[in-house]
């Protein structure tokens, strides 16, 4: 199986109610690659997750449950951190393919870190530079494709 970057969309879905079909496939997707231990993460997920969590789920997550969840989130994924690096490329995601800052971003932390492929529901799916963007929550993906 391929390392997987998560975008934040997967980690939110685990915890939104209102959306049933989302959240189980987001449940479904974080156990298999908590099992397999090809999940990866990036700083930038976790605080976006955190902000959604806090403000825009309804309900919102209390703030220790919150805390409670990242700190999983990071004893079972390796993160990433954003740097200068990761910014430079990200403003050439921006450049070169019109990807909006913050999927750039997420793009550039799986390029420098040679993870070959990403899960979001968010941006242009497909190749790009070496990077396959797949959509978790397309009707036609099966997390068994990317699990073995």
């Amino acid at each position: 199986m391929a390392t997987i970057l998560l975008d934040t969309n997967v980690l939110v879905y685990t915890f939104d109610q209102n959306e049933p079909a989302r959240q189980g496939r987001a449940i479904e997707v974080l156990r298999q690659l908590e099992v397999t231990g090809n999940g990866r993460l990036s700083v930038q997920c976790l605080a976006e997750f955190s902000n959604v969590a806090l403000r825009r789920l309804k309900p919102p997550m209390s703030a220790a449950d919150t805390l409670a969840q990242v700190e999983r989130f990071q004893r079972v994924f390796p993160i990433f951190n954003i740097t200068p690096m990761v910014v430079l490329e990200a403003l050439r995601g921006v450049r070169d393919y019109q990807l909006s800052y913050y999927d750039a971003q997420i793009w550039a932390v799986a390029r420098l870190n040679q993870v070959p492929v990403i899960f979001s529901e968010d941006f242009h799916h497909g190749v790009l530079e070496g990077v396959n963007i797949v959509n978790p929550f397309a009707l036609n993906f099966d997390i068994g494709v990317w699990s073995n």
